[in-house]
Parts: C-alpha cells; structure tokens; sequence
C-alpha cells in the first residue's frame, strides 16, 4: 500500500465529513486507505462515519487523548509506505497526493524528511504557517512579541515563517505544520512519533524538529493546495491557554538549554501570545448582500437566503463581484472540484468575499469566515 491518511478528529463533525469525501476523491488513484482516530467526540462524528463512510477505518478512543496519543494509535494500523497526517477541518485536492508521490526524487529529494504543502484559510487567504523554521529562543522571541511585523524586510527578525521562500517556491524548510504532513511510516517510528508528554500545540514542530535533526530534509511543496480552515477542534478558552503555554515551555525544555532569564521570558510571552490568539477567535457574523453559487448543473437551485439576491453561474470566468457588496460565494462539490475550488478561492482572497461549499450528501454549506474564527455550517431545507 502507498498511503495511509491519518485524520484525527474531535467533535467536528460537518468538516470531518467534508475532508474524508476530499480524501476519498484524493485516493481515487492510488493505493491507500483512510483511517479515522475519534478522540471522544460527543457529537454524532462516530455514527456519521459508520453511516456514510463504512468502508473507512474508524478507531473510536473512550478519552481526549491528545493531539500526539490518538495520531500515535492510527498511526499504529497504518499499511501504507507513506503517512500523511491530517486534521479533519481540511480539504485536499484531487490530485495533491498523486503530485507529491510523483515527485518524491524529481522536484522532491529522496532523502526528504516531512512533507508539507501550501496551505489556505477558508477566506482564500495563505496561512504562513505553511513554512517555517526552527523556533529558537531568539526566533520564538521575535514571533510571540510581534518583532517580524516592526521589520518585516529585516532577515534577523523573520525567520520564524521561513521567508527565504515565497509561498509559491518548493524548498527545503525546518518546521512543517501538524494540519498536513507527509512522510515515511518507518520515518516517523524511527523518531518515536508525536511526543505524547505533550498535548497538543507544539507536537508538530517537535517531531519536525526532531527529524530535521536526523539530517533529513523537510520540504515545502507548493505544487498543490489544501484548505485548512483552523482550530474548528478548538475552543480558546482557559484551557487553551493553559495547554499552549505547557506546549511551549515543553518543547523549549526539551530542546535548549535550561536558564531562569530565559524560562521566566518565553513563560511571560507565552501567557501573552496564548491571550492574545484566545482574544483573536470572536466567531464574527458576515452579513450577506448577495450569495453567488457555482454549479456546472444548469437545473441546480439551493435554498439559501429568500430575503437575499441570489445568481447562479456555471463558469468561474462569468464572476464579477460587486466591490461594494457583500458576497457569499458557494460552490457545488459535486461539479466542481476541490482543486478548481481552492484555486478560485485563493484567486479571489478578499475580504468583501467568503466561501461556502455545498455536501450534496448531508444538504449543508461548510465554510469559515476568518482563519481566527471557528467555522460555519448552514443547514439547508
């Protein structure tokens, strides 16, 4: 086997069922399979699975076990070669795996560590998180207290989103982010996995660190784009805090030397940094003046809004949006697909536009209005 994809979930439901459908369509060519770890979710994530899904593997764990445990027990069941690690508030293309095996050797190096790819918000927008590199003291300091954004064309104090890359450039990276990452199953058992003394949060740039140090090469691999809408698991609460600082401190523990001055500094910023990304998530209402919905099929109509304007098109090159309007863009998935849906989207990043994409199998539209917010699913009729 070739691949195994490894999508843990917790209480997302909507998107999970989104992301395996993308995955299942991502597979259509290759020798893989999909395995589903649940970290007891309350909702019906479980039951929709086994209802719509029933020929995935699904392991249903009686506890929260973490972000580093429950990718672990997948990982364990695993028969492909090749892993690829996935959060369940994604989508992937249809052809993002068949391009990244092709290239392993050609445009990627044989002895390449972790693969990453680009990566957007459900805005459209890039997630520079997509690249990064090693987070040392001073490159943490300079990420927590804002120094890259005061001097954005200083090298010395813009490293922590590895910018001697363009988003648009493959190459070598030090730091992959756990939303997506493929790699080796001996590879990543070699290392011991995610680190389960860790929670979540800092166990991507652990096992990426961790590899990096192998000598092996993490690579960035901008040929292909998955839609990450962000923290759809998670709730930025005082438990949130609570577990981003114990990451932070975590990783700086056990990777660089110990000292009181610098201890009490990255606690101080990471109380800072964990504030500030909790006060950033306000699940912001969008209103709506028009919604435009995609679908290659003429006769296709969707209950949306009956108070609002609502135009169908059949081609992305007849969209011309109103500036001065709000618009809500919807796409059906299934005539268009998630390659062509992801390139429009990042074509047409702006903030007068968002996105919707419509699961003809539940009848909703799932998307996210801001990467800092959590997404929004819309029951239709």
């Amino acid at each position: 086997m070739q691949l195994s994809v490894i999508i843990l979930n917790y209480n997302v439901r909507y998107f999970l069922e989104q992301c395996v459908y993308s995955v299942q369509k991502a597979l259509a060519h290759i020798n893989g399979e999909i395995i589903v770890v649940d970290n007891a979710s309350s909702d019906d994530s479980c039951q929709m699975m086994r209802t719509k899904f029933p020929d995935v593997t699904l392991i249903v764990n009686q506890d929260n076990l973490g972000f580093p445990k429950g990718n672990n027990i997948g990982v364990a069941q695993a028969k492909g070669e090749y892993i690829c690690i996935l959060n369940p508030d994604t989508v992937v293309a249809e052809d993002t795996f068949v391009k990244i095996l092709a290239s392993i050797g050609k445009s990627i190096p044989l002895n390449v560590g972790i693969i990453g790819c680009k990566l957007i918000d459900g805005t459209g927008r890039f997630l520079p998180e997509s690249k990064r590199g090693v987070p040392t003291p001073w490159v943490a300091f300079t990420k927590i207290f804002g120094l890259y954004k005061w001097f954005p064309t200083t090298k010395w104090f813009n490293q922590y989103y590895a910018q001697h890359l363009t988003k648009d450039e493959n190459g070598q990276v030090d730091i992959l982010v756990g939303a997506f990452m493929v790699m080796k199953k001996e590879l990543y058992l070699e290392v011991g996995g995610f680190d389960e003394n860790c929670f979540m949060y800092s166990d991507d740039i652990d096992l990426s660190y961790m590899i990096h140090k192998l000598g092996k090469a993490n690579f960035y691999f901008a040929e292909t784009t998955v839609i990450h809408y962000k923290g759809e698991s998670t709730v930025r609460d005082v438990t949130y805090m609570k577990r981003f600082q114990e990451a932070m401190q975590f990783f700086y523990g056990k990777h660089f030397k110990k000292s009181i001055v610098f201890d009490y500094i990255m606690r101080f910023g990471s109380i800072i940094f964990s504030f500030f990304k909790k006060t950033q998530q306000q699940n912001r209402a969008v209103p709506i003046d028009e919604y435009v919905v995609f679908s290659r099929n003429v006769n296709f109509q969707i209950p949306i809004a009956e108070d609002k304007k609502i135009g169908y098109l059949t081609d992305f090159n007849l969209f011309a949006p109103d500036s001065k309007k709000k618009i809500e863009v919807i796409f059906d998935t299934t005539t268009f697909s998630f390659k062509e849906i992801s390139s429009f989207m990042h074509s047409k990043a702006t903030k007068h536009i968002t996105f919707k994409n419509y699961i003809a199998t539940s009848n909703y539209c799932i998307g996210s209005n801001d990467a800092n917010d959590r997404g929004e699913v819309l029951f239709l009729k």
